[in-house]
């Protein structure tokens, strides 16, 4: 009886890797006969695994979904992996999820093995991660769901949205796909009533029942990640500037994260950078980090404040302590 379970999880153990099996390849791996491969899987499939089999010359067995979870076998790496995940759910940035997470947490945590709780253990007490200063929104698991699965079956979708500077509308769109930056969730979708692509906030929407009819998927102009890109350049930052920076935009793109801005080529030496800050200071900072020479125009208030800067960078260096002299005393150029 221990052969036959212990042959039963190495069974399952393989139908659970992405392929499909033949018979005399199961019965190679197992050391039996194709026969004794038939029983095993009638008899997982009388504990609620849904193994489907084909026949003829390329048939074979595969294991399928069926209409409740069945118990899964992870390997070692894969047991870490889950579990370090289920921690990260239980305190991340979707809500409505931490309670199952940590109820998943802690029957797979009842039954790792000694060698895979210390891995785990020594990850969770040694590897600490720093608190934002920004902990940002958080969204709902059943918004996040209702949407994906507006996006899976093409349905519109319809919900009151709050902008960036507080005003309420109300929305039809096309759903196409979500994408997670950072700890906020976008949406892109098509405006029905504005005609255009639209990047939304999921954290700010409020989703109607039921949705809307179904619709013909559009091309996307470009990737829903540049759509993300863009359209949160375009609303989240308070202080906007057009640099043009000495440098090919080649290096310019190497050296920046592609949530700063857009750079556009101007010439083999010479490209455009839009970007933004929520401060002058700051985007004042953020350019002087690029290690590249810059001409700034505009906003009036970023060319004064790089004015005041490059002044006050320049008298740092042209007054400035020697070593003492004999008498004790300061000596100054």
């Amino acid at each position: 009886m221990l052969e036959t379970s212990a042959r039963l999880l190495r069974l399952l153990s393989l139908l659970q890797t992405p392929r499909e099996w033949t018979g005399t390849e199961l019965a190679d791996r197992l050391s039996v006969s194709t026969r004794t491969v038939r029983n095993d899987v009638d008899r997982l499939r009388s504990l609620g695994y849904p193994v489907h089999g084909t026949r003829g010359a390329v048939g074979g067995y595969r294991l399928g979904a069926g209409a409740a979870l069945p118990p899964l076998l992870l390997d070692d790496e894969e047991a870490v992996a889950v579990t370090i995940g289920l921690r990260t759910a239980a305190g991340g940035t979707i809500t409505g999820v931490e309670e199952t997470a940590l109820r998943a947490l802690a029957k797979l945590e009842q039954v790792l093995p000694t060698r895979l709780r210390r891995r785990v253990n020594a990850l969770q007490r040694y590897a600490v991660a720093i608190p934002r200063d920004d902990p940002g929104p958080r969204v709902d698991a059943v918004t996040l769901s209702a949407i994906a699965a507006a996006c899976r079956d093409h349905e519109r979708l319809r919900f009151d949205y709050r902008s960036h500077d507080g005003s309420q509308s109300r929305r039809e769109v096309e759903p196409y796909q979500l994408v997670n930056w950072g700890r906020r969730w976008y949406l892109v979708a098509y405006d029905v009533d504005r005609a255009d692509w639209r990047t939304f906030r999921v954290d700010r929407l409020s989703p109607r029942t039921p949705t809307g009819p179904r619709f013909t998927p559009r091309d996307l102009p470009e990737e829903a990640i540049d759509q993300v890109r863009r359209g949160v350049s375009s609303t989240a930052w308070r202080y906007r500037a057009r640099v043009v920076v000495h440098a090919p935009a080649e290096q310019l793109v190497e050296r920046i994260n592609a949530a700063i801005g857009t750079v556009t080529p101007v010439d083999h030496t010479q490209c455009l950078l839009d970007t933004g800050a929520d401060s002058v200071e700051a985007l004042a900072v953020h350019l002087g980090l690029l290690g590249i020479d810059f001409t700034v125009t505009e906003p009036a208030e970023l060319v004064e404040l790089v004015r005041e800067l490059a002044g006050r960078y320049r008298r740092a260096i042209e007054t400035r302590p020697q070593q003492q002299s004999e008498g004790g005393e300061h000596q100054w150029v």
